[in-house]
């Protein structure tokens, strides 16, 4: 996820665990603030993966001065193993994750991420066939619900469901503000509180891309990647992908973690970049023998 400006989150954290490495694999470049501050920090090579095109546009002119440390590919993460091969990489010093719904696509209502502009209900990170439009307009009512509850851990998920359905029984939903105004309608209001549509656009996000199935997918083939003593360190937004990392990174017998409790911004990154308030960075070491 990248922020506000384009602004890494957790930088100074992350270069301090991979700036020894050779070679680093960000599986999430995005804009490329994070591989650029790698770089700059003295790793030999950077190969970054994202699955937006648009994102891969910004991360190579952001880095075109790198020449051939910098290489850019675009693959769904789950296909690190053959982007490596690809890219002539062997093996890692280091894997990154920066997780979550970036600037690039939140700041761009065209994308249908944001709840606060007007845009269509798309929300693809890629290029997959299903949109957001999709999943609002065709799910049946018992299983929209169960992707509001469980991927925005909605409690008014059923009520929800049940606005949306009454909604498009009249018209189709298109955009995100009319998505937006269905749910604030269908919540108790919570003065001073985040916006209603919050965890369900997170949902319905996160279904749509396959968010959570793609993470639990790459994390081993990222660690086949890591040489002894390889590090891989990943930043999560939300809950379900923190305790999918932590898990990961607790259970794997070939690593050891390094971060017994999650990094989280200080107070000035926080109040400075709002979208960094979030986010928890948990890090592992690919154990020697």
């Amino acid at each position: 996820m990248a922020e506000a400006g384009h602004e890494p989150v957790l930088v100074a954290e992350v270069v301090e665990l991979l700036s020894g490495a050779e070679m680093v694999i960000d599986l999430t470049v995005g804009a490329g603030g994070h591989a650029r501050a790698l770089l700059d920090a003295g790793v030999g090579r950077v190969v970054g993966i994202d699955r937006d095109e648009r994102a891969l546009k910004e991360a190579r002119t952001r880095l075109a001065g790198a020449g051939e440390r910098f290489r850019a590919f675009h693959a769904p993460f789950t296909e690190v193993l053959e982007v490596a091969q690809e890219a002539g990489v062997r093996e890692a010093g280091g894997v990154l994750y920066d997780l979550g719904v970036s600037s690039l696509q939140l700041d761009r209502p065209e994308r249908g991420f944001s709840y606060r502009a007007e845009g269509p209900l798309d929300m693809r990170m890629g290029q997959g066939t299903r949109t957001a439009a999709d999943v609002v307009n065709t799910y049946p009512e018992e299983e929209l619900a169960g992707v509001i509850r469980t991927y925005g851990e909605e409690r008014f998920a059923g009520r929800i469901a049940r606005a949306i359905v009454r909604a498009r029984d009249r018209a189709p939903l298109r955009t995100t503000r009319e998505l937006a105004a269905v749910v604030a309608a269908a919540v108790p209001s919570r003065r001073g509180g985040p916006h209603p549509a919050r965890r369900t656009f997170q949902a319905i996000r996160i279904e749509v891309n396959g968010e959570l199935e793609e993470l639990a997918a790459s994390l081993p083939r990222a660690v086949q990647l890591l040489s002894p003593g390889g590090r891989l360190v990943a930043i999560s937004y939300h809950s379900l992908e923190d305790r999918q990392v932590k898990s990961f990174l607790r259970d794997d017998d070939r690593l050891e973690v390094l971060t017994k409790k999650p990094v989280r911004p200080s107070a000035a990154e926080a109040e400075r970049n709002p979208r960094a308030r979030s986010a928890k960075l948990r890090a592992a070491e690919r154990r020697v023998a």
